[in-house]
């Protein structure tokens, strides 16, 4: 449930803020509402279609193995998940600039006005795909069912427009670099644990030497059954008996994911400096 909060929570809000920007940046225009509205629920019917097609490939290759085909689906989106957090240390604030500019281009007549009901239903489109695929991930690696799931999915998209709300009526305090970099960790440990958890599907599928069977064991401390217990593998893929394989493709996974966004983060500062020298 939470790991379902966690991310839905983070696309929702990613596409609020994007919608409260256009809104803000063309505040007073005759059909802004209409267009944006429009776009808005383009977005999401685009998503569900994103939903049903994945559900179609996901029967479509159970006979592939249950436990090659969880691996797949986590390892994609622990790719997208780093991604996602590598991009956006670099593009984000350019992207809420560029959302900006196309209101005001709408506003002074340089632009159609279908043009807010656009940028609206690309940002919602690709954040609910995305939140199809990362929950498709956390389905594959945990012990939640349906109900579950769908209660921290609400919780998330409660959490994301409530903010989103606040940022467009000025009412949100929150600096909002540090509710960026507090849920950029928690899906950077989200992520590291779902390679932790697909290397372990992929133990059970021989397809990967488990390189010890228990490099520790915690269970006296902490098992899995428990509520923190539970609240961790959800979070971060806390098992109290990792393989060798499992704890290295933690360990992996949070290293690659922090060094690009170091190193991409770098780039455009690299580039200002070059460019003035």
């Amino acid at each position: 449930m939470l790991a379902a909060a966690v991310i839905v929570f983070r696309e929702v809000l990613e596409a609020s803020l994007i919608v409260s920007i256009v809104l803000a940046a063309a505040q007073g225009l005759a059909g802004r509402d209409r267009w944006v509205t429009a776009g808005v629920a383009s977005g999401v019917v685009g998503a569900v279609l994103v939903a049903a097609f994945a559900g179609a490939l996901a029967e479509a290759a159970q006979g592939m193995g249950q436990e090659l085909f969880n691996a797949t689906i986590l390892l994609l989106a622990v790719v997208m998940l780093g991604w996602h957090n590598v991009w956006m240390s670099r593009d984000g604030k350019q992207m809420a600039k560029n959302v900006s500019a196309v209101g005001k281009d709408v506003m002074a007549g340089n632009r159609p006005l279908y043009a807010l009901g656009v940028v609206t239903g690309v940002a919602v489109l690709r954040e609910g795909s995305e939140t199809v695929l990362f929950l498709y991930g956390i389905a594959s690696s945990g012990d939640d069912g349906l109900a579950t799931m769908a209660a921290g999915a609400l919780l998330g998209v409660a959490g994301g427009v409530a903010i989103g709300a606040g940022l467009y009526f000025g009412l949100l305090r929150i600096p909002m670099r540090h509710l960026f970099t507090v849920t950029n960790w928690m899906i950077v440990l989200l992520a590291a644990g779902m390679a932790s958890q697909a290397a372990g599907f992929l133990v059970q599928a021989d397809l990967l030497p488990p390189l010890g069977n228990a490099v520790w064991d915690t269970s006296w401390l902490l098992t899995e059954k428990s509520v923190l217990g539970k609240v961790l593998h959800a979070l971060i893929g806390y098992v109290s008996r990792p393989s060798g394989i499992q704890v290295v493709f933690f360990v992996a996974t949070l290293a690659a994911i922090q060094t690009f966004t170091a190193l991409v983060g770098r780039t455009p500062s690299s580039a200002k400096r070059a460019t003035a020298g």
